[in-house]
């Protein structure tokens, strides 16, 4: 039996980019009644949401949250390389530790406003290239003293930075993040993102290897599966965090991620307390129910093969 499912919603709405509340509306309560998922992955991108608080507050459904600031924080590092929590540079440590102020004040909205909850926020270990440990450690403890509202707070690992290639992302290493959580000591657990992990080893294999590191790191608490290509596909150039579908239920994508590797995925996770869907919209898919059952054919996969 697999663990409670969270379906990110933003990637599979066609209505993300441009509001259509109706197309939104449909989407969201949907999805939540699917098989095996128990809520959603939800954006902040400085704010509750892109185009309308007021009625995200008023339509979310009553089901637990994964809330992520990772659309945000790639737009502040692409403004400035020295935003991150992991930032050398003190300034935009700080900078990126008041927003996390901000993102804990609409997770107590969350909670006070709308018939959600809010289980789990992540964080992600910027700036590009330049992150250390040691301002990781600080920034982990400070955020850890803010008042979450109950929700269990994760490192999100995404690719870390290379040199000679171009990242995704590039933020640390899965053994930084590791040490920097433990060394900070405070109850923050570790997200491990699939095709995150591919884009940064370049190999289905090492992904599984990876992930069997984060679950004997005993921090592990959730991993989401979401796919890469090493080529041009329909979803954009190759190793793009396009959030790819499993290769059965696309062949054309190019995904790395298919049955055999979410198997194996799951195995190496082991017992952990979350799992993630995270797959974009097929590029013909315009209304609430194409994108629906393209997330259906993803989970089906996920819950056969657990």
């Amino acid at each position: 039996m697999t663990a409670p499912i969270l379906v990110s919603a933003y990637p599979a709405s066609p209505a993300h980019t441009r509001w259509f509340p109706e197309l939104e509306g449909e989407l969201l309560p949907a999805l939540c009644a699917l098989p095996g998922v128990a809520g959603l992955e939800v954006p902040w991108m400085g704010g509750l949401h892109p185009h309308d608080e007021a009625w995200f507050l008023a339509n979310v459904p009553a089901v637990p949250l994964a809330v992520t600031a990772i659309p945000f924080v790639m737009g502040r590092v692409g403004a400035d390389p020295r935003y991150g929590l992991a930032s050398t540079d003190e300034e935009g440590r700080t900078a990126a530790v008041a927003d996390l102020r901000r993102v804990a004040v609409d997770v107590a909205r969350i909670e006070r406003e709308s018939a959600a909850s809010v289980a789990v926020v992540t964080l992600h270990t910027a700036p590009r290239a330049t992150g250390a440990v040691e301002p990781l450690v600080r920034s982990l403890r400070e955020i850890a003293a803010l008042d979450w509202s109950g929700a269990h707070l994760v490192v999100e690992h995404c690719d870390a930075f290379h040199p000679g290639r171009a990242p995704e992302k590039g933020f640390l290493t899965l053994d930084d993040e590791i040490a920097a959580i433990r060394a900070a000591g405070v109850p923050i657990g570790l997200w491990l993102n699939w095709g995150r992990s591919a884009i940064e080893l370049r190999d289905a294999d090492a992904v599984t290897a990876q992930i069997a590191e984060a679950a004997a790191s005993g921090l592990l608490v959730g991993l989401t599966f979401s796919g890469a290509a090493a080529a041009q596909s329909p979803y954009g150039p190759p190793w793009a965090d396009a959030h790819l579908p499993i290769a059965s239920t696309h062949p054309e994508s190019g995904s790395l991620l298919d049955d055999a590797h979410v198997a194996a995925a799951l195995a190496a996770a082991g017992d952990v307390e979350w799992l993630g869907l995270k797959t974009a919209r097929r590029p013909d898919d315009i209304t609430a129910a194409d994108a629906l059952r393209t997330v259906t054919r993803n989970l089906e996969v996920v819950r056969a093969a657990g």
